[in-house]
């Protein structure tokens, strides 16, 4: 018996990367969704996952408690998937995002009476050093304080056909004439699949049993690499060449700081900090085992969509079709 089918779910961050296999897999369980956004828009597309009706956009103001608890109200299953990478502004900070709304949602949840509270944070955030790691920590805290019941999962770098992480590189690898190893390229990632986490999501509010409640899990991938591992792995499969190069973290810091005037940069100084740390599922901690899942290899997803970084790639694609001369017939 699907003791989801029927309930009501509120996603914050429900149009991110990982947020949006949140909302499917929730629908595919009968679940209707409330996918709050600061841009309704965003959600048309996700509507097809579900039935009519059953995937529902909710504006909301993130600055607002009673914007927040409008949407919470009325809901049996809450999942906070919001955050960023780098700050912007005064409005999107680490402390604001990572720390005080997730406070405020916790609190709310409590107070309203919510059943199932999963609250996303980050592998290695109770290692690192970096203003990043210690907001995500803090947010953890916070979550527990207002919502002792709540369920902290933690995921390494996320890959999945949309990324920004494999997608990101290989694009780099295809136009630059080198890739940079920051400190050396010794950092450790452990790379886990989109669909992996938001199933462990979607189990954790599992209604039929109380198991996950209270508990912080570590969600790593099958593949501990580093960023030499990385960059060996996207050549291999989009044939190109990468010409590493190592660029001590003090460097680093400098050609970070001159990107941060971008209103997307691609390295922030702040960063750079967060590769002192490893990102890997530590020993002894619970992990997807507690799920009873297999994380699927990057080996086993990676390479399809990195097909179409390869060199002539749409070409050799044709000829496997059939025809003479590589042309369809």
């Amino acid at each position: 018996m699907n003791e989801m089918a029927g309930k009501i779910a509120t996603v914050f961050g429900g149009t991110g990367f990982l947020g949006r296999q949140v909302v499917k897999e929730l629908a595919a369980r009968g679940v209707r969704v409330k996918v709050v956004t600061r841009v309704p828009e965003r959600v048309y597309k996700l509507k097809t996952s579900g039935d009519v009706g059953q995937i529902v956009p909710f504006a909301c103001d993130y600055s607002s408690e009673v914007s927040v608890e409008k949407v919470i109200q009325g809901s049996d299953l809450v999942v906070n998937c919001i955050g960023i990478l780098y700050e912007k502004g005064k409005k999107q900070t680490f402390q604001r995002l990572h720390v005080e709304l997730p406070a405020m949602i916790a609190k709310l949840c409590t107070e309203e009476g919510i059943s199932r509270f999963v609250h996303i944070s980050a592998l290695g955030c109770n290692a690192g050093i970096s203003r990043y790691s210690r907001s995500k920590l803090e947010g953890e805290n916070v979550v527990m304080s207002h919502c002792p019941k709540a369920t902290i999962i933690r995921p390494g770098v996320i890959f999945g056909r949309e990324d920004n992480f494999f997608n990101l590189f290989a694009g780099m690898i295809r136009s630059a004439p080198f890739m940079p190893l920051i400190g050396g390229g010794k950092t450790k990632l452990q790379p886990v699949y989109v669909g992996d986490v938001a199933k462990a999501v979607v189990k954790a509010l599992d209604l039929a049993t109380d198991k996950y409640i209270g508990n912080t899990y570590q969600l790593g991938g099958s593949e501990v690499m580093d960023f030499k591992d990385i960059y060996a792995f996207i050549s291999r499969h989009t044939g190109r060449e990468c010409r590493p190069v190592t660029l001590p973290f003090k460097i680093a810091k400098y050609l970070a700081w001159s990107m941060e005037f971008s209103p997307r940069p691609l390295l922030t100084r702040d960063q750079v900090n967060s590769l002192k740390t490893d990102s890997i599922v530590s020993e002894g901690g619970m992990d997807f085992r507690c799920f009873d899942i297999m994380p699927k290899s990057v080996n086993l997803v990676v390479p399809e969509y990195l097909e179409r970084f390869r060199k002539y790639g749409q070409a050799l694609k044709i000829e496997t079709i059939g025809g003479v001369n590589g042309k369809r017939t």
